[in-house]
Order: structure tokens, then sequence, then C-alpha cells
């Protein structure tokens, strides 16, 4: 983890560097400025129809992931475009934008159902799902008595 921050800090110098070199500091803090008020706009817009889209779901009883998703990841790009540099504009414009915002909704939520799977047969070890019903592997074990719960009945 450490690496890959190392990383985005230096990509985010050589861009900041490369636009500067190219345009002037005054540019290149004209382009940071424009970037971040743009993007906040965006994200202000995309968040508010993700939200509505969520309510929509909601409110139909229909299951709401991908509206909630949606709105984690225009949350997230909006983050980003707030950070100051170019990359972070970049990814965090790709997080907002409705068509790469799809592809990375599905690379989410596939990541999240691997890891809920990986979580559950950690937990409880590995299952077998027949006609929606989970198949134990082991015979059931049958008591010879059968509990039995002591105490009195009050009536009022």
């Amino acid at each position: 983890m450490a690496v890959a921050f190392l990383l985005y800090v230096i990509a985010e110098i050589a861009a900041i560097w490369a636009v500067g070199s190219a345009v002037g500091v005054l540019g290149t803090l004209g382009l940071l400025l424009a970037g971040a008020f743009l993007g906040s706009w965006l994200a202000r817009r995309e968040g508010g129809k993700a939200m509505r889209a969520f309510t929509s779901a909601a409110r139909s009883g229909r299951p709401a992931e991908k509206e909630l998703t949606d709105g984690m990841l225009v949350g997230l790009g909006g983050v980003l475009i707030l950070v100051p540099g170019f990359v972070s504009d970049v990814l965090g414009l790709l997080l907002i934008l409705p068509p790469s915002r799809a592809v990375a909704r599905r690379l989410w939520l596939k990541r999240m159902e691997k890891r809920a799977v990986r979580f559950a047969n950690r937990r409880r070890g590995p299952v077998m799902v027949v006609d929606s019903e989970v198949v134990s592997s082991e015979e059931p074990r049958r008591r010879e008595q059968p509990t039995v719960i002591e105490g009195r009945v009050v009536e009022n």
C-alpha cells in the first residue's frame, strides 16, 4: 500500500511538472482550479441523479445495489477531484462519468461478491446449495431426548 501511494505521488508530481512546463505556473494553477470547480459541479449533478435513482428503487421495493454503488463511486470521484492534482482529477472524472462508472461498478460488485463468498466459506466452511437449500455434508445428528426448558407460566 505504501508503494502504491508513493507511485501515486510521483505520478502527480510528474503530471504537474509536465503541465507546468507546457503552460506555465499560472496556467497550471488555473487548470487545477478549473478542474476542481468543473469536477465538483459534475459530482454534485451525478450524485443527485444517483440519490434520486436510489430513492426510486427503495420506494419500488427492488434491490438497490446498483444505485447504492453508483452513489459510493460518485462520492469517491468527488473526493478525488477535490484532491489537487491531474491524475486524481482524471481518476475522479472516470468514476463520475456514467459510462466509465458502469465499468467500475461491475468490477466493484464482482469483487465484493467474491469477498462475501470467501468470508462466508471461511466462517462456516464450504457449503453446497441445491435448489436454494443449503445441503450439509454431514449427516444430521439425532438427539435421543428433545431439549426441555423448565419454567412456569404466569397469567395476569
